[in-house]
């Protein structure tokens, strides 16, 4: 019988509003008790809302992976708090620094040798890994609470209402910090202290050309 509940009211997706430029903590802290459940959530971050679950939850990785029938060989990105925190999931060189700490937090994905902390799933073949610092409190205040980094892949939608009718019961909860005008970051290797452009955002990428 206990069984039979437990699924039943994983079936429900919880939506929580949350104030963008100053997050409740009681709410921060319900979101992380879901994020260390295993659960996965959508949340807004500075581009668009994202769809993401603790980084070392493999099980919730593959689930996000089929949701957005992504192929395994191209692994999400997942944001960090802080270039403190950068460090401990990638390989920061003086120069990565140095440019990270001039433009973070805002809306740039990063690319980085992956350290062995990086679950293999989160790895490209490369052993690289794509990391954001959004300039967004809601996803900030997250991941600082949570203590760990989270998943992040674009939700597709603009409004928490149509998420939450897009991907239903896979999702354990929705963060509605208001409607975003989706744009996508840009996306910045800085491999070998030798940056390329990957993809033109919502990032100015004028300090690379």
């Amino acid at each position: 019988m206990t069984s039979m509940k437990t699924s039943g009211s994983r079936k429900k997706t919880v939506t929580l509003s949350l104030n963008p430029e100053n997050p409740q903590q009681r709410h921060i802290s319900r979101i992380c008790e879901v994020l260390a459940g295993g659960g996965l959530i959508a949340y807004p971050t500075d581009t668009f809302y994202g769809i993401g679950c603790n980084l070392f939850n493999k099980k919730g990785i593959q689930l996000i992976y089929r949701l957005k029938k992504r192929p395994l060989t191209k692994p999400f990105s997942f944001v960090c708090d802080s270039l403190k925190e950068i460090s401990r999931y990638a390989i920061v060189s003086n120069y990565a620094y140095k440019t990270m700490r001039r433009l973070l937090p805002g809306p740039y994905t990063f690319i980085l040798e992956g350290t062995k902390l990086v679950p293999r799933i989160m790895l490209t073949r490369r052993k690289t890994v794509g990391i954001r610092v959004p300039d967004n409190r809601i996803a900030l205040n997250i991941v600082r609470t949570f203590g760990r980094p989270v998943i992040s892949t674009s939700a597709g939608y603009d409004d928490p209402l149509e998420i939450k009718e897009a991907y239903g019961p896979s999702l354990d909860m929705v963060i509605d910090g208001g409607v975003l005008d989706q744009s996508p970051s840009s996306v910045v290797s800085l491999i070998n202290d030798t940056p390329e452009i990957i993809r033109k955002g919502k990032g100015d990428i004028s300090c690379f050309l």
